[in-house]
């Protein structure tokens, strides 16, 4: 079976070689395509062909996606968290060190000077003393989210002498154990802004964390404290960060989310979308993606799915496999389990799991599963997909 790939923007090469072409056709235009790869473009805007059955953005954040609409059609969207943990966390310390020692500034006014010779050397060691800084050991680093940007960025803050703080209420027992010892928890966000001289955003763009940073979380933050946003530019009110710039709250804003509003304030630094714009976090992202494609298309396992839960089972020999998707409500696993013995399939291992309102099977038979058993299970009340993917083992033959 040769399975279509459809991409969206320009993915590395590195990823896209992942998927062997004797077994994959990639093209940016398909017809019926079974995947689709992405980065940035919108596919809220276009027309998915029914033939999808996966997703994947070479990138942590999905808002570009129609995830909603893909889990009701049982479409799995994976993600590839973490491969540009390390792009971002540089950026961060650019934006820690642009702000403590007034850079962009002080780069402004040289720019600016008009005279040469002495009389340059004179206006610089005049001006200079406008741009004292100060230096980051002891001062005290706040990361509201602790997932693998947060945990970089506070492991590194740490080696550079800062205190750090977090919060993250969410945070896996993976990325706790990769924080460094002297990290101190913050119980709350509001704490976390109190406590702080610089504050870095490291969380998703939900319901929830719309607006989190507002004009009244923006007045418990230290007078001439740091805020920085790596994350998403609506996380943050950017009037409410004007007006604390202007009153003197806010030292620096630092962001990575240019507007019409921010462009040009003294105290704003707006980079173009720098975040994971290093070669080396395209092909981490792409690579990964697409080795969770290429699981998932051939096997049926899942790994790094916002819209799906984590399934993963390794594949039987000599057996047939098969891969359910449903909606999450009782007794569906006894209805898949009794169609298939009606066809005379014996199960030889299963795996159930669920997230949300979605749940996923997959089931190994110890032989090629009758198209009618495929049928009745399509048929069942409430599935959203099946898959029969076949002799995934490697003996199974």
């Amino acid at each position: 079976m040769t399975y279509k790939v459809q991409t969206l923007n320009n993915i590395s090469s590195k990823g896209l070689d992942r998927l062997p072409r004797e077994l994959y056709e990639i093209a940016s235009e398909l017809s019926r395509p079974d995947a689709i790869i992405l980065r940035s473009a919108n596919m809220h805007e276009m027309e998915i062909p029914a033939s999808v059955r996966a997703i994947g953005r070479a990138g942590a954040g999905v808002n570009n996606i129609p995830v909603a609409d893909m889990s009701k059609r049982g479409v799995p969207v994976f993600n590839a968290p973490g491969a540009n943990a390390n792009a971002v966390k540089e950026l961060v310390l650019s934006g820690l060190l642009l702000s403590s020692r007034n850079l962009m500034g002080a780069w402004r006014y040289v720019e600016e000077l008009t005279s040469s010779g002495e009389d340059l050397k004179k206006e610089v060691e005049a001006g200079k003393k406008r741009f004292k800084g100060i230096e980051l050991p002891g001062r005290t680093l706040g990361i509201a989210g602790l997932g693998a940007i947060g945990v970089n960025v506070a492991n590194a803050a740490q080696s550079l002498g800062m205190s750090v703080l977090g919060f993250d209420p969410g945070i896996t027992v993976n990325n706790a154990w990769r924080l460094h010892a002297g990290v101190s928890e913050a119980l709350s966000i509001d704490e976390l802004l109190s406590r702080s001289d610089f504050v870095t955003l490291h969380v998703p763009l939900v319901e929830d964390t719309r607006g989190l940073i507002d004009a009244k979380r923006l007045k418990l933050m230290r007078k001439n404290a740091v805020l920085l946003n790596f994350s998403r530019a609506e996380i943050v009110d950017e009037d409410a960060v004007l007006a604390a710039l202007d009153a003197g709250k806010l030292s620096y804003y630092i962001c990575d989310f240019p507007s019409e509003k921010l462009r040009g304030h003294a105290r704003v630094v707006t980079l173009p979308h720098l975040g994971a714009s290093t070669d080396e976090a395209e092909d981490n992202s792409a690579v990964m993606v697409a080795d969770q494609l290429r699981d998932y298309l051939e096997v049926g396992n899942i790994r790094n799915s916002v819209n799906f839960p984590e399934a993963i089972m390794p594949p039987t020999a000599r057996a047939h496999r098969m891969a359910v998707v449903n909606n999450n409500v009782p007794n569906m696993v006894g209805q898949i389990s009794s169609a298939l013995a009606r066809h005379g399939h014996n199960i030889a291992d299963l795996l159930n799991k669920s997230k949300g309102d979605v749940a996923y099977t997959l089931v190994d038979v110890d032989a090629p599963i009758a198209e009618d058993a495929v049928a009745e299970i399509e048929g069942i009340d409430g599935v959203l997909c099946v898959r029969y993917l076949g002799a995934v083992g490697s003996e199974a033959a």
